[in-house]
């Protein structure tokens, strides 16, 4: 800290001397000059004198038989897992900012070994999201190449994501149907917010709310098409404007749930309305016209109507999958970027440091600190550090929710 004072007056000269209670401060960040930290252990061998057998020291137990350090070994899955860099990408910027040569085969090496430290940490995440109350839940496409046998027909993968307000997971499976949806949901039999994806048709509609974001794409298209369909399409929109004219007044506060119980009511006529007129439109076997699509759809979302009023009458319930698909953003970067994957392992690595990164993100946690711990005490044998949150904070948002 610096401080510096006034000799003379700005305006006549005078000379000044004291000292000002309330400075005006001004702070220059810098970063300090990044040097890599070595640390030799030289193996004596020496020879016996009774029978001249060579015997050479050992490491000892806290040292790796790795030439790199964990929270370098963290680092390099860090780039490639948050930042979604390629092996010479992660080369280079280990030589530019911490001036540390590695192979782009020892990089190759250390990215399995961080994915592995992972494993249980993700795993235990994964039950604790299967226990939970409500998830959201969603895919999308992903690309799985064969370069270990595992996927020899190029089957195109899909990465599943479920969101819940602690943890969040990630998987990919070679098929977006319901086997998939089942294992990534595993025990979970609480409220599930997805969009109409006939993967997830198995789960209970009195525990499901369908994405009201989705809907309102559909009912535009119904008015994009003209005619009588146009004029549905137009009602519905009305109608979801409506729903949530009042949905913001009560995250605003200014509308109890039960006012908006009973004005939906209303609403969830009009809609069940017009959904009827447009599943009435005949249509004939391989019919393909506009008012066959219009007349599909409504036939659909009658089919699942209850499905689209659960948030209505349970708290904490979203009428939107945004959350997943917020989580999904990444995901769809670094599949843009990198093109995919090669492999099962390499789908197992994109999964879990996913998970790592969104869920560390929800809790407010650094993810090179927990990366550099999960890879020092996979060397050293000794537990992983835990994906799970605090538990006075689950108890106190869970108090807040029977408060709301």
């Amino acid at each position: 800290m610096s401080n510096h004072r006034p000799t003379a007056c700005g305006a006549c000269g005078t000379a000044l001397t004291g000292s000002d209670p309330d400075p005006v401060r001004h702070q220059v960040v810098e970063l300090p000059e990044v040097k890599p930290l070595v640390d030799e252990h030289r193996l004596h061998q020496l020879v016996c004198p009774a029978c001249g057998e060579v015997t050479r020291a050992s490491l000892p137990s806290s040292v790796t038989a790795s030439g790199y350090g964990s929270r370098l070994a963290a680092l390099v899955g860090w780039l490639s897992g948050k930042y979604r860099q390629s092996e010479r990408q992660r080369q280079e910027a280990l030589a530019d900012f911490f001036q540390v040569a590695v192979a782009v085969g020892t990089i190759n090496h250390l990215r399995p070994e961080v994915s592995e430290s992972l494993a249980a940490p993700v795993a235990a995440a994964t039950v604790l999201a299967q226990a939970q109350t409500a998830a959201n839940a969603d895919e999308t496409g992903w690309r799985q190449g064969n370069s270990d046998g595992n996927n020899p027909t190029q089957r195109k993968a899909w990465l599943w994501v479920m969101v819940t307000s602690s943890v969040t997971v990630f998987q990919i499976h070679l098929n977006r149907g319901q086997a998939a949806a089942k294992q990534l949901l595993g025990k979970f039999a609480g409220y599930l917010i997805t969009d109409r994806w006939t993967g997830y048709g198995w789960w209970p509609l009195e525990l499901r709310q369908l994405c009201w974001a989705h809907l309102i794409r559909e009912f535009q298209k119904f008015a994009d098409r003209g005619g009588a369909s146009q004029a549905i399409g137009e009602a519905l929109l009305a109608e979801a404007d409506k729903l949530f004219e009042l949905w913001h007044r009560i995250r605003d506060g200014t509308l109890t749930r039960e006012g908006f119980a009973a004005a939906v009511v209303e609403i969830r006529a009009a809609v069940q309305k017009w959904l009827a007129e447009g599943a009435a439109y005949q249509v004939e076997r391989g019919d393909k016209s506009v008012r066959a699509k219009t007349a599909r759809t409504c036939q659909a979302l009658l089919k699942v109507e209850p499905a689209l009023w659960l948030f209505v009458r349970v708290v904490g319930i979203e009428p939107t999958n945004n959350a997943a698909e917020r989580a999904l953003r990444p995901a769809v970067i670094w599949r843009r970027v990198s093109l995919g994957t090669q492999s099962a392992l390499g789908s197992q690595f994109v999964a879990r440091m996913l998970t790592v990164t969104q869920t560390l993100r929800t809790q407010q946690r650094p993810v090179l600190e927990f990366l550099t711990e999960a890879c020092e005490a996979a060397r050293q044998g000794t537990p992983a550090p835990s994906l799970l949150p605090d538990l006075s904070v689950l108890e106190q948002e869970h108090h807040l929710a029977i408060a709301a």
